[in-house]
């Protein structure tokens, strides 16, 4: 019986054949679409995952509240204390703690003469491996208890030691600091979310700074901290008792308990990847939102190509419907007419899911260096499953209408009237079609706006000079002959300013100590945080930064470098000054007391940060503690001259250290990359969208011509142009996309003006982009439909009158 269905169904699809090839080509897009973002999301999803104590692991953040209970900061890192004393406090809940932390570090192999400047070197306490499942091909977990000791994994031991045997062998960190590689890792999967590549012993960072001053300083939130929780112990028990902690260990500030405005958080390392976008990070997390975007894309897609099937199963009724009676007659039951529409169904779904497979291979690769993704296509247990929900779900959901409808016709009144039985097809049909060009639609104007607003971000203007600036690292060999460094600089044409800072625009303002200002003729708290940038006395015209009032800092004036501070327009108004004028002369208590002076100047607010935070009040003085950024600017025609020549001198200041430098405008559009992808995934399934529709809309035009092939005859005869059928077949699909058109428009505002909201500083909805995405959908309307209609509208009337 089932052989039967099999060799009907195949010769029901090839007898058809321009059917089955448009059915084919959009299920098979949609089918890829949705695998792809399948691929993608399961990527996403699995991240941490193979951790085995993945339950008990949380990474612990910090979080600041002003007096309004609202968030000014949240950090995902933490003050040195915290990871130590949080397990001393609660044993019986935490069983293990680790802190971490990791920088940009000069890593040398002097027998190759190879230095390495290492993205990914981390320093780390010893129950590392007792909480993260990284395997060790040699060597031992207590290797981190050894000051000296250093672990690669298999990628950097091969990148500095080629084909040798590493183990046993020294590297040299900073250029003076002997480390001996006592480990081998695997390479950490990809679907982590920080992807260590040296670990060395954490007792290297408690001798330098001291263990004793580390465990009192509250205030340096540089420290990765992972907490392990004891069997059965649950991370809402441990929270309950944290503010106790804060309070029993920070105390009050201005007679308010710690607790109140000072939150640790506890994450599960599952959701970091996802759920974790905060001020710091160890490396830039994914976002559940764009999972959800591209998840929902994706999803229209298969909707949109499920509805073809559906829509051109429904305009073949009347042929399928006179089979139907014959069947019958023939002693056909209904389950056997379901069973036979359903193996039609579902083998057109086994050939698209065949091709689609085809397709994904192909265009993984290029969606990999898109997503920046390592997502690998393996058949397992869950892409076979997801799978077999396609064709279950694609083929029953799509064949229905012809299983289940068409099946309980009765044959008498099928073959006696000789046409299909009445119905609601027909407005299944425009119902369907309104749904799929409001889909595309939709998707054109998201399209258009996120466009728009990723111009808008990369063209606002930033309120200061970002072209043309070089940074490159200080470190102490640079930062003690700055100063020679600085005039050689300035004696290069091309070169017009040279500044240092702490931080530079394009970074987090991540800085901040307490500040006391008059205000009303009185020292106050300021119950609100203003972010510090230890600059030198260059910095403002170096990124051509414009004063509202007052004056910059000044060499010759001793006390500028002591007693100044410049602000800029946030702080006053943050502060409650009417002015900035109002502001100069102000006194201010900074750091606790360690600087006390006065404004001497008031900057114009400008975009430190990228545009997805807004503007924060900022304070800045001279200082020379944290500057560890040189700026350089330089002038276009000048730029790969003087580029060289710094390349030379810092060969010549520091031999073994890689030259390297970032231009700001570069590093400010890379922080829209995430928008980017969002327009470009967006472009691509619109483009998807619209193509699968008009697909449908071939077939049903096609449909549509062949059953009025009579009446187009008869308008021929009777006089009417080519030009008149056209316009009388084409103004019901006209209708249809305006309609859609409509509905599409309300979606996208609502969706769009939500998103918009997340920004800051954005722009609007273009009133453009419903015109246009409404005209492109009537063009591809007209197109398709047209083709179909014109093919007929020149058929001989003659031919087919005398049937």
């Amino acid at each position: 019986m089932w052989k039967n269905y099999f060799k009907i169904a195949l010769r029901n699809l090839l007898k058809h054949r321009r059917i089955t090839i448009i059915n084919l080509l959009g299920l098979s897009i949609g089918i890829a679409a949705f695998l792809l973002i399948f691929l993608f999301v399961q990527y996403e999803l699995s991240y941490d995952q193979y951790h085995t104590k993945r339950d008990r692991i949380y990474r612990v953040s910090r979080e600041w509240l002003n007096d309004n209970k609202e968030s000014n900061l949240h950090l995902g890192h933490l003050a040195p204390p915290f990871g130590p004393y949080l397990k001393a406090d609660f044993p019986g809940i935490i069983e293990e703690s680790v802190r971490l932390t990791s920088f940009n570090a000069l890593v040398s192999n002097e027998e190759k003469d190879l230095h390495i400047v290492e993205e990914h070197f981390f320093f780390a306490e010893e129950g590392l491996f007792n909480i993260f499942s990284w395997n060790l091909i040699e060597g031992n977990a207590e290797i981190l208890s050894d000051p000296k000791a250093v672990i690669l994994t298999e990628t950097a031991a091969k990148r500095y030691f080629g084909d040798e045997k590493a183990m046993g062998k020294t590297l040299i960190f900073e250029g003076d600091v002997e480390l001996q590689v006592s480990g081998i890792m695997e390479d950490v999967p990809q679907n982590t979310h920080f992807h260590p590549q040296i670990i060395a012993s954490f007792k290297m960072v408690e001798a330098y700074f001291g263990r004793e001053q580390m465990m009192q300083n509250w205030g340096s939130n540089n420290f990765s901290t992972f907490l392990l929780l004891e069997e059965g112990q649950t991370a809402e028990n441990l929270e309950a008792k944290i503010p106790g902690f804060i309070d029993s260990h920070l105390g009050e500030y201005n007679g308010i308990p710690a607790s109140e405005t000072n939150l640790l958080h506890l994450w599960p390392i599952t959701d970091v990847h996802l759920y974790s976008q905060l001020d710091s990070e160890i490396e830039p997390n994914g976002d559940i939102k764009y999972v959800y975007i591209y998840s929902v894309i994706a999803l229209f897609i298969l909707i949109i190509a499920c509805i073809n099937f559906i829509n051109l199963a429904t305009a073949r009724s009347m042929r399928r419907a006179r089979e139907v009676g014959v069947r019958k007659v023939m002693g056909a039951f209904r389950t056997h007419l379901i069973r036979q529409f359903l193996t039609e169904s579902i083998l057109l779904t086994l050939l698209s899911l065949a091709i689609a497979i085809v397709l994904l291979s192909l265009i993984l690769p290029e969606f990999n260096n898109f997503v920046q993704r390592e997502i690998q296509f393996a058949l397992n247990s869950n892409l076979a499953l997801m799978a077999l929900l396609i064709i279950l779900l694609v083929g029953v959901v799509a064949g229905s209408y012809p299983a289940f409808i068409l099946s309980s016709f009765q044959p008498c009144t099928i073959l006696q009237a000789n046409q299909q039985p009445k119905g609601k097809h027909p407005y299944l049909r425009s119902a369907l079609v309104i749904l799929q060009f409001t889909i595309s639609t939709a998707l054109f104007i998201g399209v258009i706006t996120v466009e728009k607003q990723l111009a808008f971000m990369q063209n606002k203007s930033l309120n200061f000079n970002e072209k043309q600036l070089a940074v490159l690292p200080i470190n102490e060999t640079i930062a003690a002959q700055y100063d020679n460094i600085k005039d050689r600089l300035l004696q290069q044409e091309g070169v017009s300013a040279v500044s240092k800072s702490s931080r530079v625009p394009s970074g987090r303002l991540l800085d901040s100590q307490g500040i006391r200002a008059e205000v009303g003729n009185e020292m106050q708290d300021v119950k609100f945080r203003v972010a510090d940038i230890e600059v030198d006395h260059d910095f403002f015209n170096a990124f051509e930064i414009s004063f509202l009032t007052g004056r910059n800092f000044d060499l010759q004036r001793a006390s500028d470098s002591t007693e100044a501070f410049i602000i800029n327009a946030s702080a006053v108004t943050a502060m409650g000054w009417t002015s900035a004028e109002e502001a100069l002369g102000k006194k201010v208590n900074y750091g606790g007391g360690s600087r006390i002076g006065s404004i001497i100047g008031v900057v114009d607010d400008f975009h430190f940060e990228s545009l997805h935070q807004p503007i924060a009040p900022i304070i800045f003085l001279i200082a020379d503690q944290r500057n560890n950024n040189l700026t350089v600017r330089i002038d276009q025609q000048h730029w790969d001259k003087t580029i060289a020549y710094l390349k030379e001198q810092w060969s010549y200041f520091m031999p073994n250290v890689p030259f390297d430098y970032y231009k700001i405008e570069d590093r400010f559009q890379e922080q829209y990359d995430a928008e980017e992808r969002l327009s470009n995934v967006v472009t691509y399934f619109s483009v998807f969208a619209l193509i699968i529709a008009a697909l449908g809309l071939i077939g049903l035009a096609s449909f549509t011509a062949e059953q009025r092939f009579k009446e187009i005859g008869i308008r021929k005869v009777m006089g009417a142009s080519v030009w008149q059928i056209l316009l009388l077949f084409s103004k019901k699909f006209t209708v249809l996309v305006l309609v859609a058109l409509a509905c599409a428009s309300f979606l996208a505002y609502y969706i769009m003006d939500k998103w918009l909201e997340t920004f800051p500083y954005h722009s609007e909805i273009p009133w453009w982009s419903f015109v246009l995405a409404g005209t492109a959908s009537l063009i591809v309307a007209w197109i398709t439909v047209g083709t179909q209609t014109f093919k007929a509208a020149n058929s001989n009337p003659v031919r087919v009158l005398r049937d």
